[in-house]
C-alpha cells in the first residue's frame, strides 16, 4: 500500500468544489484546489499520514483557492491566474460579500504550459487550458487528468466570468485534452469522475 499513489476527493464549500489530495500513505502528497473546509482536508492528510509538499490551483476562483494558506506550503498557479489570488473582484469572492486575498506569507510559484513538476520519483505535466479563466490548467499525473473547471462529466466550465471565453475553452479541450490517451481518468473541479473517451463520445458540448 505504501508504494501506491492514491487520490482522495473531498467535496468542499457551498459550491461543492472538488479538492484532491494525491500521495502515497505515510509519505509525500500534494493538494489540488483546497477551496474550503480545511478541516476536512486535514483529516484526510492525517488519515494517511501524508506529508504535504505543495498546493496546486487549477485556476484562481474563490471556491478553489480559499484554503491555499492553511497547510504551510507553497502554492503553484498559472502565471495568468496569479493575480486572482489577491483580487477579490477577479477571484469572485467580492460577489459573495466575503472578499478574499491570499496570505502575503504564502509563497506563490508560477506555472507555464508544458511545465513538469517533480513529485518524488514521478512528475506531472501542466497543460494550459484557457477558457474558464485565462490561466486555467489541467494536470496530467500518471493515469489521471485533473481538469479543474475546464472539463466536467458531460459538461464544460462556465465562460461568462471575467477572462472567460467559450471559443477558447472548446479549443483547449479539443486541441489539448482530446489528443491525450483516451483511457485517462478525468477528475474534474466539480461533480463525478469520467474519462476522456466518454467525453469525446457523450459530452453534448463537444460532440
Amino acid at each position: 500500500m505504501e508504494n501506491r499513489v492514491i487520490v482522495e476527493r473531498i467535496e468542499v464549500g457551498p459550491f461543492a468544489a472538488n479538492c484532491y489530495v494525491v500521495g502515497k500513505p505515510g509519505s509525500s502528497a500534494f493538494i489540488i484546489d483546497p477551496g474550503d473546509e480545511a478541516g476536512k482536508i486535514k483529516a484526510i492528510i492525517k488519515k494517511y499520514n501524508f506529508s504535504v509538499q505543495f498546493v496546486i490551483n487549477t485556476h484562481g476562483h474563490i471556491d478553489h483557492i480559499q484554503e491555499d494558506s492553511a497547510f504551510g506550503v507553497s502554492v503553484f498557479i498559472h502565471e495568468k491566474d496569479a493575480p486572482l489570488l489577491r483580487s477579490p473582484d477577479l477571484n469572485l469572492s467580492l460577489f459573495l460579500s466575503n472578499p478574499f486575498i491570499l496570505n502575503d506569507n504564502t509563497e506563490i510559484n508560477l506555472l507555464q504550459d508544458g511545465q513538469f513538476l517533480k513529485f518524488g520519483h514521478d512528475k506531472m505535466e501542466i497543460i494550459h487550458t484557457p477558457g474558464h479563466t485565462q490561466g486555467g490548467v489541467c494536470i496530467k499525473f500518471g493515469g489521471c487528468l485533473f481538469s479543474g473547471d475546464t472539463l466536467f462529466c458531460r459538461s464544460i466550465g462556465r465562460t461568462d466570468f471575467k477572462g472567460g471565453s467559450h471559443q477558447e475553452l472548446i479549443q483547449s479541450i479539443k486541441n489539448k485534452l482530446f489528443i491525450l490517451n483516451e483511457d485517462l481518468v478525468v477528475f474534474p473541479g466539480h461533480g463525478p469522475r469520467t474519462t476522456l473517451a466518454e467525453e469525446k463520445k457523450e459530452n453534448p458540448f463537444l460532440t
